[in-house]
């Protein structure tokens, strides 16, 4: 829920022209559709590897149940932290918008365009979770021995 409101209160609101036939966007140019998927991937990502940080240094006996859970758990936390974000209003900031003047402009909804960000807290989990374990696989590995020596 968090990370929900930080996004909405990070993210910058595209601005949007109110016309006869509803709201349209004021500024076809705008980044701040841009803005919204970066901000999301990013504070997901983010969440994402501390997920998979803890997961790895707590439940490594259990691998197949947590990799599984930091799958579940992300993809849960991202459609949350989208629904908390895009329904609470945190930090209105409108871009600058080039419409007509005198047209009313007002903030739009905060929402994603590109749906793939989804994935980032979940995919970051578990890619980091794997990158732990295989430094640790390494670093445990008896091929790192020389012949004939073993582990003191």
């Amino acid at each position: 829920m968090a990370a929900g409101l930080l996004w909405s209160g990070l993210t910058p609101r595209a601005p949007y022209q109110v016309t006869d036939r509803g709201t349209v966007l004021a500024d076809p140019t705008t980044q701040a559709l841009i803005a919204a998927d970066g901000w999301f991937a990013v504070i997901t990502g983010g969440l994402g590897l501390l997920c998979g940080g803890v997961a790895w240094f707590i439940g490594r006996r259990w691998m197949l149940p947590v990799l599984l859970g930091l799958c579940a758990g992300g993809m849960l936390a991202s459609f949350l932290t989208l629904w908390v974000g895009s329904t609470f209003t945190i930090g209105a900031v409108t871009v600058e918008a080039a419409a007509v003047p005198g047209a009313k402009i007002v903030p739009g909804a905060l929402k994603l365009t590109a749906s793939g960000v989804l994935v980032s807290w979940p995919l970051v989990a578990v890619g980091f979770f794997g990158l732990l374990e295989g430094m640790h696989g390494y670093r445990e590995s008896p091929l790192r021995q020389p012949y004939g020596i073993g582990p003191e």
